[in-house]
């Protein structure tokens, strides 16, 4: 048997003690795929009293509250970075890659604002950065994109790539409360954070989808152009309209292949979507993941699974460590490219405004009920060539005299129905906000 190749794990919470659990459980296994066994040396920590009594159980990883001492020790080839957060996960990450070790990372926050740099920093140093784990949890989803689709010209993906907002568009849906009154029991049960910000408002879906654009597209990480709205504003009467409809509504990470006046641009959006019911990821219920991928060869293929969690992040973080043992000894040049293409190869396709994305739309509308209303908002959409697909209109209730409109419509540019939305609100039959969802028929 070769000589076992060694790790030094930063942090050890959730994920990181998931790791310990399962590349214990399952050594003999996975000493089998790797053809090397694969051992945790050292373990960093900022708290090292909560894991002493576990390493203690399995002596043999030196315990550490020093992680940059950690990363610089002769037993480390492989650091594993699981403290999360930016600053210092770049310091660590970017010291393992200048002290000529492998990194393998579940950090999506600091690939996304920082990878072009750490890729580059890896690629010149010929070590490997591996990140199954920062996207999707215990999905494959990076592997799929890099290396099983790798025959295909991707043409878009749209994935439902954060549990927490899943799991309370789930609970608003099926039991018709609100959506504080749900984030408070996703609170109470673990799923959100105190501060649920990252989550609900879309940015920790954003970063996700930062990473696999690049891989699906051969571009840098470009976070900043992304553009992500939460489901903090969502109510259950939209819930409840779309599903009249036959649609869901999902928090959706969705980026495309697409062209706007002969040249070539890349969608990235993080927003609150309408999906038809009969669509499998429209059913992906409670804190799953999914993602759907369109390949021009392969056609649509969707992965599904636990998106978090101790288990399920380690499966993906384990791969890793196996594949840089396998890929140890390779030279450089043969290895998969941290973004799928070969470094010199990335294209700077521009990525589109918001402004510029072409879908259709779902628009609520709180209006006095007499006639003529409905004439003046279809002639606005007329005006701008926005043609409406399906319409409901509510009667009043008895002795009321607003109703709801809600409108369907066929794709058209955003700026359009921004233009639209700005001249119907101001209609003097029109009270407050009308309410916008985009739609994708993900067809």
């Amino acid at each position: 048997m070769m000589k076992p190749l060694h790790v030094g794990l930063l942090g050890f919470g959730t994920v990181g003690r998931g790791v310990w659990d399962v590349l214990h459980r399952n050594q003999e296994e996975i000493t089998r795929r790797a053809g090397r066994p694969i051992r945790i040396t050292a373990v960093g920590t900022r708290t090292p009293e909560r894991a002493r009594e576990t390493l203690a159980a399995r002596p043999g990883a030196a315990l550490s509250a020093d992680l940059a001492a950690v990363v610089r020790r002769d037993d480390v080839d492989i650091v594993c970075e699981l403290i999360g957060g930016v600053g210092d996960a770049r310091t660590l990450v970017l010291d393992a890659i200048a002290h000529g070790k492998h990194v393998v990372t579940a950090n999506k926050a600091l690939l996304a604002l920082h990878g072009n740099e750490i890729f580059a920093a890896a690629s010149a140093k010929g070590v490997m950065v591996a990140f199954e784990a920062a996207v999707a949890g215990g999905v494959p989803i990076i592997k799929a994109l890099r290396e099983g689709l790798t025959a295909n010209r991707i043409e878009w993906l749209a994935g439902i790539i954060n549990g927490t907002s899943n799991f309370i568009l789930s609970e608003m849906r099926a039991s018709g409360r609100s959506f504080a009154d749900v984030l408070a029991e996703a609170q109470a049960r673990g799923y959100a954070e105190a501060d649920p910000t990252f989550d609900v408002e879309g940015i920790d879906a954003a970063h996700k989808l930062t990473i696999m654009s690049a891989i699906a597209f051969g571009v840098p990480m470009q976070f900043d152009r992304a553009y992500a709205e939460g489901i903090s504003r969502l109510t259950r009467e939209d819930l409840r309209y779309a599903e009249e409809l036959g649609y869901r509504i999902k928090l959706l990470g969705i980026t495309r292949r697409t062209r706007v006046n002969g040249h070539e641009g890349i969608e990235l959006r993080v927003h609150p979507t309408l999906i038809p019911a009969t669509r499998l990821i429209a059913n992906v219920e409670g804190a799953m993941n999914a993602v759907l991928v369109k390949g021009d060869a392969v056609g649509a293929t969707l992965y599904y699974g636990a998106g978090a969690g101790a288990e399920p992040t380690a499966s993906a973080v384990i791969a890793d460590l196996v594949d840089v043992t396998r890929m140890h000894t390779a030279d450089p040049g043969h290895r998969v490219p941290h973004l799928a293409f070969q470094p010199d190869q990335l294209t700077d396709v521009p990525i589109l405004p918001i402004g510029d994305v072409v879908t259709s739309y779902y628009l609520r509308l709180r209006v006095d009920d007499r006639p003529g209303v409905l004439a003046d908002i279809t002639r606005i959409l007329a005006d701008r060539e926005i043609s409406i697909d399906a319409m409901i209109q509510k009667e009043p209730p008895e002795g009321e005299h607003e109703t709801d409109i809600i409108l369907l419509t066929h794709r058209t540019v955003e700026r359009n129905i921004d233009d639209a939305i700005a001249k119907i609100e101001a209609l003097p039959t029109v009270r407050g906000k009308v309410v916008r969802i985009r739609l994708e028929e993900l067809n």
